[in-house]
């Protein structure tokens, strides 16, 4: 593995879930992998769990850490080709990316999407000129369109606590938010889980909020949230802006935000969410609070996922 910004860069996706759970029986079993490595986090946006979690895997597998929040501590970059840079950008990522290629060994990227113009955002322009400049591989803690650890981490713990001798209902549903939100979690979380192909998957939401088809081809597509739920043994719970009239809040219901009640349908299935959550907009204390939720289990399971992926990326360097 060269690079890590989405699945197609995972040619065995059950293979790394090993390595991932290995990690998370024994942390430390590649201390010295890292030994005299250095690994640059680089933040255009804030973030607590895939910061941390990331620090944690790298300094287990005996990594130096550097973390750099561009957005409060940098120059604003400049990331357009031929750009005539006589606005508000200081410097371009022609200049600041081989730099730091010269000062680690791999460079993490978290990046956000602009939410205005959507050739832009889905052109992934960002985190693409990192890997073109910098010259080492290239790790995304979330892009434009996609948070690939975060869907790694998601089919991980799905893997852990799903033991019966068939394929599970996983449900990805759509929910209610005060703000428009990107799409790169529903993105990311279609595209593993149609790769992955070990499920029944089935993406819920209201009309008019249908995802990219190159990420959900292979879901069922229902706009009945009840129907959807039904006999469901994983529901991932999770907003997005519309893509097709690019960043806007088309509707707002309530109804849609998951309760006890959702739930009845349902085979008592297991509760999803990324974090951070809005409690009682996007999903009720209720559920949070309860043996549904799995929330916190996919946040600790981020160790294990970026530990993983950072190891096979030291074994190609090595």
């Amino acid at each position: 593995m060269k690079n890590f910004i989405s699945v197609h860069d995972v040619p065995d996706i059950d293979k790394l879930v090993q390595k991932a759970f290995a990690y998370k029986a024994y942390p430390f079993k590649d201390k010295m992998l890292g030994r005299n490595k250095r690994i640059g986090l680089l933040f255009l946006n804030p973030s607590m769990r895939t910061r941390l979690s990331t620090q944690i895997a790298a300094s287990n597998l005996g990594m130096d850490t550097i973390v750099f929040n561009i957005d409060k501590e940098g120059w604003k970059l400049e990331f357009e080709e031929g750009a005539i840079m006589s606005g508000n950008t200081i410097e371009h990522i022609k200049d600041a990316a081989p730099i730091m290629g010269s000062y680690f060994d791999i460079l993490c990227i978290r990046t956000f999407p602009s939410l205005v113009n959507k050739r832009d955002d889905y052109s992934e322009l960002f985190i693409n000129q990192f890997i073109k400049y910098a010259g080492i591989p290239v790790v995304s803690l979330e892009s434009a369109t996609l948070h690939p650890l975060q869907s790694f981490t998601d089919i991980i713990t799905i893997q852990e606590l799903f033991e019966e001798q068939r394929k599970p209902k996983i449900v990805l549903t759509w929910a209610p938010h005060i703000k428009p939100i990107p799409q790169c979690v529903g993105n990311s979380f279609a595209q593993w889980i149609n790769a992955w192909g070990n499920a029944d998957f089935v993406i819920t939401h209201p009309e008019d909020y249908e995802l990219d088809t190159q990420f959900t081809d292979g879901a069922t597509i229902e706009y009945d949230q009840e129907k959807a739920l039904k006999n469901a043994d994983f529901v991932y719970v999770k907003n997005w802006s519309s893509y097709t009239d690019y960043g806007k809040v088309l509707s707002n219901d309530s109804d849609w935000m998951l309760t006890r009640e959702h739930l009845t349908v349902t085979n008592n299935a297991k509760v999803m969410h990324c974090l951070p959550v809005r409690r009682n907009v996007e999903l009720s204390d209720e559920i949070l609070d309860s043996g549904n939720s799995i929330a916190n289990l996919q946040a600790t399971n981020r160790v294990w996922a970026a530990q993983a992926v950072l190891a096979e990326i030291l074994n190609n360097l090595n």
